[in-house]
């Protein structure tokens, strides 16, 4: 007997709702029948656009959760019964099954949560040209799908289906990099690799190994870390310099857990700040405009490096329209990059003679590879080109464990009233941390500019139960500090009645 599932309702009844990366909730609620029914409300909409019709593709990849085997299952059982074939890739690194389905023409899904702990899981959704984007969301929340009777009274899958076999997109993906780099890129550099459980730390050390470099593994588990580029644990920050220090290495490479987020370590065992890993990567590569978030570093303007650079809400999706934007307007060279590594390119880039082809999402590999072969060609330590940037440095944080609904009403809350009176009581709550508060971004969350230059920016997660604080000074200890102060009393603070 099958039934007509709304999956708004749906997406109501499980918690399993879009965020800023695909739809996420805890593995207890994303039952086979809700990402059977997701993926059919996908492929549905594709069909709508002409982008999926019966014997069409579709590429299933995901990271190495314990969860994922069995929503990867789910999701192919969703593709057999709208009458597609399912490529399925294994367990490889987002933008791998992203480019294998942008290169062929075909949609591709992701399952992975990220960098969220194991308790929770996701879907990414990929169209045939690109990312979903945010209309692309409404449109797939807005969808009905007949789900026939494969389900038991738990919401799971009564029958086990038959494994499909594996395709390879592995060989490609790294070819990719090889190709356009070439065999000697990191020839004479000793490069750590913090494997974690990261779904592609076995294709990073093969990277490394084809691009000349010597590769030495550190740190592989078989549990699954919820390593977060974004919020670096003290226990990572601290292995790190422990490594850098006992083995003499010139980078530590890591990513988050499905690898389209990367983590770039220097000489010493200080982890990069994404933004400022996304600035130096644009700079390698020779690109002229930028999307980037509201809350990246401001020096990429200081730095005058970049011809045009537009900003966005934070999200990959946002960062993607707006360099669709620059692409339109006739910008020749466009890159997006985010507070937290993700790395996108709009256009080819050429070096050399050698194009590296557009890839619209986000992705590890190429920002980590271009800062380290710009290093290698200046011949300086990854410190030293840092420090040719202007001096901003930001740092984030998060209140993990933080309702959405409480982020939101302190939000609402701190915007009351006209600005005279938002800036007052901003310095009411944050004036013996920074002082005078003389300016507000509302583009994401509440962005506080202060007379002697400090920045606070709280903003809800939109995946997560998380309050995200971003904090920008002229010192790198100066912005930790009032990130973790400023955390404290938003903490501790209270809405009056």
């Amino acid at each position: 007997m099958t039934q007509s599932v709304s999956i708004a309702d749906l997406m109501a009844q499980s918690g399993v709702a879009f965020g800023t990366s695909g739809a996420r909730g805890l593995v207890s609620a994303m039952t086979d029948r809700v990402c059977f029914a997701y993926t059919a409300a996908f492929l549905q909409h594709l069909s709508a656009i002409e982008q999926f019709a019966p014997g069409v593709h579709v590429a299933i990849a995901g990271d190495l959760r314990p969860s994922s085997p069995r929503i990867m299952a789910a999701c192919a059982a969703a593709v057999r019964h709208m009458g597609g074939d399912v490529d399925l890739c294994g367990f490889v690194p987002s933008p791998a099954v992203a480019a294998y389905g942008f290169a062929r023409g075909i949609p591709s899904l992701m399952v992975t949560g990220s960098h969220i702990p194991d308790d929770r899981n996701g879907i990414k959704f990929n169209r045939i040209d690109g990312e979903v984007l945010k209309p692309d969301e409404l449109a797939i929340r807005a969808q009905s799908v007949t789900l026939p009777d494969l389900f038991d009274g738990d919401g799971m899958l009564k029958d086990k289906l038959p494994a499909e076999p594996l395709v390879d997109v592995a060989t490609a993906y790294i070819a990719r990099y090889v190709d356009f780099f070439g065999g000697q890129a990191l020839a004479g550099l000793k490069l750590g690799i913090y494997e974690h459980s990261a779904v592609g730390r076995d294709i990073l050390v093969a990277l490394v190994k084809a691009l000349g470099g010597d590769a030495v593994s550190l740190g592989r588990s078989d549990r699954f870390i919820p390593v977060d580029t974004e919020a670096v644990r003290p226990q990572d920050q601290a292995l790190a310099r422990e490594w850098s220090a006992a083995l003499k290495l010139d980078a530590i490479l890591s990513t988050d857990g499905d690898s389209d987020r990367p983590l770039l370590a220097d000489e010493n065992g200080l982890w990069m700040r994404g933004d400022v890993l996304g600035m130096l990567s644009a700079r390698a590569l020779g690109i002229g405009a930028i999307a980037t978030p509201v809350s990246c570093n401001s020096a990429v303007e200081l730095s005058g490096l970049f011809a045009t650079v537009r900003r966005t809400r934070i999200g990959s999706p946002f960062v993607i329209e707006a360099m669709n934007r620059l692409v339109a307007e006739g910008q020749e060279s466009v890159c997006g990059y985010e507070a937290n590594g993700g790395f996108l390119i709009a256009t080819p880039v050429e070096a050399e003679g050698r194009i590296l082809s557009a890839l619209p999402t986000r992705d590890a590999v190429l920002p980590i590879l271009s800062v380290l072969v710009d290093a290698r060609r200046r011949g300086v330590t990854l410190s030293a080109l840092q420090a040719q940037l202007p001096a901003r440095y930001t740092f984030s944080e998060r209140l993990e464990n933080y309702p959405t609904a409480q982020s939101q009403a302190l939000i609402a809350h701190l915007e009351q009233g006209t600005e005279a009176a938002i800036l007052a009581r901003l310095t009411a709550m944050f004036g013996a941390l920074a002082g005078e508060a003389d300016g507000i971004d509302r583009t994401d969350g509440l962005r506080i500019h202060f007379t002697g230059g400090d920045i606070i920016h709280l903003r809800p997660s939109g995946n997560a139960p998380e309050l995200r604080c971003y904090t920008e000074s002229d010192n790198a200890q100066r912005a930790a500090t009032l990130n973790e102060q400023a955390l404290k009393l938003v903490r501790d603070y209270t809405i009056a009645a």
